[in-house]
């Protein structure tokens, strides 16, 4: 065989470069065949303007985006590679320009949730005049639209990303903001009722939209990222409180209805830069280039087996129904759920609980800092830690053990106070409440990214999701309720209670563990017959994606990551 060369027409050579331009086709016609020139198909032609030294083709040209949508199932060899390098550059960018703002959106979001622990001491409770029963429902008012709407985690796959987060914070941030107009129980339990539904249709969806971005080796520690914004915004809510209720004690309006103001007006400003600034995906994103925006697209399409996505712009309903059938997705969802007892509760209730050690409203509002702070530090770095080992039940059933002692050290303090020093069991106490806050933030960032961890299709992952939220956020119904004025100043059943949940946690993670290493001895066992080679060591099973009709079909190798 050889390869044909064609003249090209005068129009061929108007190029900027000096260089001729030179069409390499690859023919099948040998040199024997009479007759004229065939012009080759549409494809086989490639254009050259730089030759290297040596003479060998030097094809470093890159198809266009768009060319390479139009051809899903061409060989690899038509798409343009990259390096370790691009692909590195690629990932900082979308921790710089894209993880970094949701986590500021996060923080708004958890600031605005948060918050009414602080406006509680900060004489909401006395001017409103809410009764410790009141004060719960106003908690519980939120979880209940939060959980009502968990199924808009969904809606990541049907709006663009970018419209649908800034109307979510657009949202929130209006109704805190008329949080401060509050006058009576009634209106503030309705304000709150309506802030849960603004905050269900952005939070629990983002791990989801992230996974649009990132591997699944490098998820855990952005998931951190995000997630770490909540105690971070706990730990400002607290000092921003305590510089509000100092320095409008003697204002016009009263020192709560500025907290409301201030923590709510900011959400309502960055919506619009959310609208400018969130990608819908990672080939539209504005802070990367053509050629990186190409690299970003083709990274995330060879993490994953292509046979379980659908056509473009189709929906994947089976894997929905898959998801809803499988047992893990239930022991991620109830360990969310008891994790969530713990998670709802210290945030919202920790100023009070401080206070009720002896400390003044100023100083407690200064003291609820500090422990959140530390949580903060500690989620991100088990995030990057569980990323680095690609493991994540070591790590979350050592943080829930951790979380279970320290809130039962607690509890005990409290029922045995009589034989301690008051100084004594007030800083055991306190100094338990770091490792306990840090353990239950440490291991709601490793239940939900392990929750999309073993799934393949974006479908999966957003069903996965939202299961796990809407059975999982049926623990704060329980955890708003753990701490009531009856239980001052010990709130003995409240810890105790914590502590107990956090050990589910700690048990459900280790079931799920298991069931996934009888998974990998399973196919070791089969590995002969579904003619499948080991590619990880470690704690990873292997599993064979396909198959059809009971015959053996191998067409892709997912790693379950343990």
């Amino acid at each position: 065989m050889t390869s044909l060369l064609f003249q090209p027409t005068e129009a061929a050579y108007s190029t900027s470069s000096n260089t001729p331009i030179q069409y390499t086709p690859v023919s099948d016609r040998s040199e024997d065949e009479s007759g004229p020139p065939i012009r080759p198909p549409l494809g086989s032609l490639t254009v050259k303007t730089q030759f290297n030294a040596d003479g060998d083709d030097c094809d470093d040209g890159y198809e266009s985006y768009e060319d390479a949508e139009e051809k899903p199932n061409s060989a690899s060899t038509e798409f343009p590679k990259y390096t370790a390098i691009e692909e590195k550059q690629i990932v900082k960018r979308f921790d710089r320009c894209l993880v970094s703002f949701l986590a500021l959106l996060y923080l708004l979001s958890f600031l605005d949730r948060s918050n009414i622990g602080n406006a509680k001491i900060a004489g909401m409770a006395d001017d409103l005049h809410l009764s410790s029963s009141q004060y719960e429902w106003l908690l519980t008012a939120f979880y209940i639209t939060y959980i009502l709407f968990e199924w808009m985690t969904l809606m990541y796959r049907l709006v663009p990303p970018h419209i649908y987060i800034s109307l979510c914070v657009c949202g929130w941030g209006l109704v805190a903001c008329f949080q401060s107009l509050a006058t009576s129980f009634e209106t503030l339990v309705l304000l709150r009722a309506l802030l849960g539904v603004a905050e269900a249709a952005f939070g629990p969806g983002v791990p989801f939209y992230l996974s649009l971005f990132y591997k699944r080796e490098e998820l855990a520690f952005r998931n951190g990222l995000f997630i770490s914004a909540a105690p971070l915004a706990s730990s400002f809510a607290s000092s921003l409180a305590w510089v509000i209720v100092k320095m409008s004690g003697n204002g016009p309006i009263a020192p709560w209805r500025t907290l409301f103001l201030v923590e709510g007006f900011p959400s309502v400003i960055v919506a619009v830069f959310a609208w400018i600034l969130i990608p819908d995906s990672p080939g539209s994103a504005w802070f990367l280039g053509p050629r990186q925006r190409m690299v970003a697209e083709m990274r995330m399409e060879e993490s994953k087996p292509a046979h379980h996505e659908p056509r473009r712009g189709k929906f994947n309903w089976k894997e929905v129904r898959n998801t809803l059938v499988d047992p893990k997705s239930y022991l991620a969802a109830f360990m969310f759920f008891s994790c969530n007892v713990a998670f709802s509760s210290m945030p919202v209730f920790l100023p009070t609980i401080i206070t009720d050690m002896g400390y003044s409203s100023v100083t407690s509002q200064a003291l609820s800092a500090p422990p959140f702070l530390f949580a903060f530090v500690v989620v991100l770095i088990t995030a990057y830690i569980s990323d680095r080992n690609r493991k994540r039940s070591p790590y979350l059933i050592m943080h829930a053990l951790i979380s279970s002692a320290s809130y039962l050290i607690i509890a005990l303090s409290g029922y045995f106070h009589t034989h301690l020093p008051t100084t004594a069991h007030t800083l055991i106490r306190y100094l338990c409440v770091y490792p306990a806050t840090a353990g239950f933030f440490s291991a709601i960032t490793l239940i939900m990214t392990w929750t999309m961890d073993n799934r393949v299709a974006k479908e999966g992952k957003g069903a996965s999701i939202a299961i796990m939220n809407i059975i999982g956020q049926c623990g704060p119904l329980l955890g708003t309720r753990l701490y009531p004025s009856v239980d001052r100043p010990w709130y003995i059943r409240g810890m105790a209670t914590c502590s107990f949940f956090m050990a589910v946690v700690a048990v459900l993670a280790f079931v799920l563990r298991v069931i996934l290493l009888r998974a990998r001895r399973t196919i070791e066992q089969k590995g002969d017959e579904m003619e499948m080679e080991r590619a990880g060591g470690g704690e990873e099973s292997e599993v064979l994606m396909g198959g059809r009709n009971g015959r053996r079909h191998v067409e892709e190798k997912f790693t379950y990551i343990i």
